[in-house]
């Protein structure tokens, strides 16, 4: 069976690449054969996009209107907040002042009585613990040299027992007080707390002011039951209220024991803001173990304090999060859904641009057939429809493309179909080669017509491949001559250092092609090549019914002469001075005789190409005699004729040539 062209062309590669990487290099020439496009597959696909701008859309929606939502749900929240804790502060801070108003006006009435010495002392006292229940102890005291001394008192005698509290308890308390003392030096109305810490029952002191004169100063001391006052101060929700005095001692809390221990919350900063405040009321937000409050006070003279009520945020504004929460929540879902929704959306649009695309890329390498329907009425659908009938019509051009190709060069063919081929003739710089088999009359006598055809089907498919490999073009075959050039249609490096490299590939070739001939019990055959390199006209031949893209004029012409000195010389590839001037530096060549050519004035100087100077094959030929060797050339020196052809003297051998 004949070895086909795409065989020789996979074999051909390996060889221009292990013996020609350098010029490969060189002239960023792509040997492989085989496509390494990443194909049609993408990163970021339309179904992802369309997911992913709509969740992004949502997302970013979603945040802004939480966003929104939660600053002016919370500054409303905030704002009633601040205003019903202002409230509170103020009703209690009234609550508060008219009570130890009203006990001081009725401890001062009570005093009066006491110093009058009139009447039973004891239906007094009694009458009024029953009209003061808060009271449980009323004295009067004197303050000399910063010493206090009771002068009188009353008390509440069914509570004293009732608690099992000693006779002399409230005495005591009170004298035991620097707080009280304190106070009687300043002389103002207080409101003291005088408990001890093993206390049980907390209490609370009313100082009044009463006489003063100059060596003397007398107060009205009474003492109240807290549950009252700590009632208006229970927890409400999350507000705290507690009162302080002018120097942070806790008088009021919701924790009793706050007002048992004698706390002072002098370093929190709210108390500090009341302190500080030049007002009788206010509110700030201030920072507290870590935990911002909203806190509000008012002062209150008649207590000598004030009442301050807080509000921890995270408290206040845990429905605000709480909601923030839930929308967060909302808007996950609905970007899921939406995201499902979209998926299953996207894939009604994006399936079909799927096998468009994968058809695309079916038409990318080559196969037309296209096997996609149209599922849909809208602009995809009529975009398949359109892709269809595209694909059919370049199914027929590849079929009218592949038909000329069997008959035109197909880089023919592609300045043809795409427009790019000038009509008539234009001069170009190009490498011309022409090669022909020796005594191939005398073989094709030998031969029935059908095994002429097999075998130069067989010998082109061999030889044809290194001139395309090269980035040749064949320009037409010549019964079993062929003629290619390198440099007319396109250019793509040196056209001549690529046709010399043809013609050695060429040689090769033909080594193989007679080994399988010897496979057969064939005798081997020999060729010779001829090359040129020079100007040209490369256009368009023929009549207005048929044309032919060739090459004319004198290079085409000697190097036709020089591939048939190929014979009388004994070497298989000739090349023109003028094509060895451009790539000296890359061959081992042999001067040959100059000769005379038919046309030509000049002698004409001409060198078998031996081999490339960079071919690292240590089999190579160094010599013409190895070229000889290699194709089994018998090389007789009376070849050396004074004439190349005895009808017709086309060229003429005139002298030996200089050692070069």
């Amino acid at each position: 069976m004949p070895t086909s062209q795409d065989e020789n062309s996979e074999n051909l590669q390996d060889y221009f690449r292990k013996k020609y990487e350098d010029t490969a290099r060189r002239h960023n020439i792509n040997v492989d054969a085989v496509d390494k496009r990443k194909g049609y597959r993408v990163n970021w696909s339309l179904q992802l996009k369309l997911m992913g701008i709509n969740s992004l859309i949502i997302t970013l929606t979603s945040i802004v209107i939480i966003s929104f939502a939660t600053y002016f749900f919370k500054s409303d929240s905030e704002n009633n907040i601040k205003e019903e804790n202002f409230k509170l502060v103020d009703l209690i801070g009234i609550t508060v002042d008219n009570y130890i108003t009203s006990m001081s006006w009725k401890s001062k009435q009570m005093a009066l009585i006491l110093d009058g010495n009139g009447g039973d002392k004891k239906t007094f006292s009694d009458m009024f613990f029953q009209l003061n229940s808060d009271i449980v102890f009323l004295g009067t005291f004197s303050l000399t040299k910063d010493k206090l001394n009771l002068l009188q008192s009353i008390q509440e005698e069914e509570f004293i027992q009732r608690n099992n509290l000693e006779n002399n308890f409230f005495k005591e308390l009170i004298l035991e007080s620097k707080l009280i003392k304190d106070r009687a030096i300043i002389n103002t109305i207080s409101l003291v707390n005088i408990n001890k810490k093993d206390q049980t029952i907390p209490f609370l002191g009313v100082l009044i002011p009463y006489k003063k004169t100059d060596s003397e100063t007398k107060v009205i001391v009474s003492i109240l039951q807290t549950d009252n006052i700590l009632s208006s101060f229970k927890k409400r929700g999350p507000f705290q209220t507690f009162m302080v005095d002018l120097n942070g001692n806790v008088l009021a809390h919701p924790e009793k024991e706050k007002v048992l221990f004698l706390s002072n919350l002098i370093s929190s900063p709210i108390v500090q803001e009341m302190l500080k405040s030049p007002i009788g009321n206010g509110q700030n937000r201030f920072l507290e173990n870590d935990e911002y409050s909203i806190g509000s006070f008012k002062k209150i003279e008649s207590i000598n304090g004030g009442i301050i009520s807080i509000v921890p945020e995270k408290i206040v504004f845990e429905e605000v999060y709480n909601i923030q929460r839930r929308n967060i929540y909302i808007s996950v879902i609905s970007i899921f859904v939406s995201f499902l929704i979209t998926f299953l959306f996207a894939r009604t649009i994006t399936k079909p641009v799927i096998k468009l695309l994968e058809q695309t890329h079916n038409i990318s390498h080559g196969n037309f057939k296209i096997d996609i329907k149209s599922s849909t009425q809208d602009e995809i659908g009529l975009l398949t429809n359109h892709f269809i009938a595209m694909g059919q019509g370049l199914e027929e051009r590849e079929k009218v493309k592949d038909a000329l190709g069997r008959f035109v060069n197909p880089a023919v063919v592609n300045l043809v179909l795409n427009n790019n081929l000038k009509l008539g003739g234009e001069n170009r710089t190009c490498a011309v080669l022409f090669s022909d088999i020796r005594n191939f009359t005398a073989m094709s006598e030998q031969m029935s017509p059908e095994e002429v055809v097999e075998f130069l089907n067989e010998y082109f498919s061999f030889m044809v491949s290194p001139i395309e490999l090269s980035f040749g073009v064949v320009d037409k075959f010549i019964g079993d001559a062929i003629v290619a050039t390198w440099g007319a249609v396109s250019t793509l490096g040196n056209p001549a250092e690529n046709a010399i490299n043809s013609a050695l590939m060429m040689r090769d070739q033909l080594i193989r092609f007679n080994n399988k001939r010897a496979e057969k019990k064939k005798s081997p055959i020999r060729i010779g090549c001829g090359l040129n390199y020079g100007s040209v006209i490369a256009g368009q031949i023929g009549t207005v019914n048929r044309v032919e893209y060739t090459v004319i004029g004198d290079t085409v012409n000697l190097a036709s002469r020089l591939e048939a000195l190929t014979k009388p010389f004994g070497v298989d590839i000739l090349i023109t001075e003028q094509m060895y001037e451009g790539v000296k530096d890359l061959y081992i060549v042999e001067k040959m005789k100059q000769i005379m050519v038919k046309g030509k004035k000049e002698p004409q100087t001409v060198y078998a190409v031996i081999s490339r100077i960079d071919d690292t094959d240590t089999k190579r030929p160094n010599t013409i005699t190895d070229v000889r060797q290699l194709l089994g050339i018998q090389f007789d020196e009376t070849a050396y004729a004074s004439s190349g052809d005895k009808e017709e003297e086309k060229f003429k051998i005139i002298n030996q040539p200089e050692n070069k």
